[in-house]
């Protein structure tokens, strides 16, 4: 008889585990549901631990755990960002040591008239011929007399031959003369001559000034006469190549470049020197001149024998006095 008490029913077996589940079921919603009077910190808790649970009853955080395939990357290990590019004026080349023009940079003038077509052209020497009437008439003079009255018309032609550089592009003129030679010495080009044109008071600085000795003939006595010799602006550019070298007439007609635009002395010496450097990519490249400004001659402090000396050195020329000293030694600037 107590085993037959110890019997269940099927059905009551299915009952009983029917509301064993029922009750957990009830028992874990009521755990997932924050209670009435909870507060606001604990319902966030609630709702949180709710939204943790995945798929399967696997939770998320558990799929989110890192290892040591799957480490987290340390911020200071990430490449800096890329800085942004500043948009560029319109009248800006992208090179700027290669596009010059009268200031360093592309500038709206220099490439109207590097453009212009031979209509504007012939505009703008008639415009030029006006001025330079002007100016005479403002000096005193009558344009009209037979000595001036081709003047205007020389003279705007005079000035644009003098600044023809403003016309001209330096990879035309380097032309591809570039050779692959392995030569890794010095290479100088020096006594330059060339003429620039002052931009502050727009005369010349040509050359310098040397007083020179003359013996003239036994009939005047045998005694030495000093006379004044103006000599043209003297350049002197070397570099030492990097296995590359330069055709040696690009390095004069790089220096007339610069020089036919209205220049300062120092900026014309920079920039053949940044010039070079930038079309050969030289070890170093090293630029001096010498100058006799006319506008310090002629006028203001009228010192007739003062010599401008400017130099730009670069690379290697820079970083290494020795080097430095060699290439002042073989130009002999100290030499008179």
């Amino acid at each position: 008889m107590g085993r037959a008490d110890d019997r269940t029913s099927p059905a009551a077996s299915s009952s009983s585990s029917s509301g064993n589940s029922g009750t957990k079921r009830s028992r874990k919603h009521r755990d997932d549901e924050p209670a009435a009077g909870a507060t606001e910190h604990t319902k966030k808790k609630h709702k949180k631990r709710k939204s943790d649970h995945g798929v399967n009853g696997v939770i998320k955080s558990s799929q989110r755990r890192l290892s040591l395939s799957n480490a987290a990357r340390d911020p200071r290990d990430e490449p800096p960002p890329k800085p942004k590019k500043k948009p560029e004026a319109p009248t800006r080349s992208p090179s700027p040591l290669i596009d010059f023009d009268g200031l360093s940079r592309p500038s709206v003038g220099t490439r109207a008239r590097l453009e212009e077509t031979p209509e504007q052209a012939a505009e703008r020497l008639e415009r030029m011929r006006g001025a330079v009437r002007t100016l005479l008439e403002c000096v005193g003079e009558d344009p009209d007399r037979q000595g001036l009255l081709a003047t205007p018309d020389r003279y705007a032609k005079a000035l644009l031959f003098l600044t023809k550089g403003y016309q001209e592009n330096i990879k035309d003129i380097v032309n591809n003369a570039i050779f692959h030679e392995g030569h890794n010495e010095m290479v100088i080009v020096k006594d330059i001559e060339i003429f620039s044109m002052c931009e502050h008071h727009l005369v010349p600085f040509t050359g310098k000034v040397r007083n020179i000795s003359l013996t003239l003939g036994m009939n005047i006595e045998q005694s030495a006469k000093h006379l004044l010799i103006l000599r043209p602006v003297q350049m002197h550019i070397g570099y030492i190549p990097a296995n590359s070298v330069i055709g040696l007439s690009k390095l004069p007609r790089i220096a007339e470049l610069f020089a036919r635009r209205l220049q300062i002395q120092e900026r014309l010496t920079k920039e053949v020197a940044n010039a070079i450097f930038e079309v050969l990519k030289p070890q170093g490249v090293a630029v001096v001149m010498e100058s006799s400004h006319l506008c310090m001659v002629t006028r203001g402090v009228q010192k007739t024998t003062a010599t401008t000396i400017t130099s730009c050195v670069l690379g290697c020329f820079e970083g290494r006095e020795r080097t430095r000293n060699e290439f002042l030694s073989l130009i002999g600037v100290n030499r008179h």
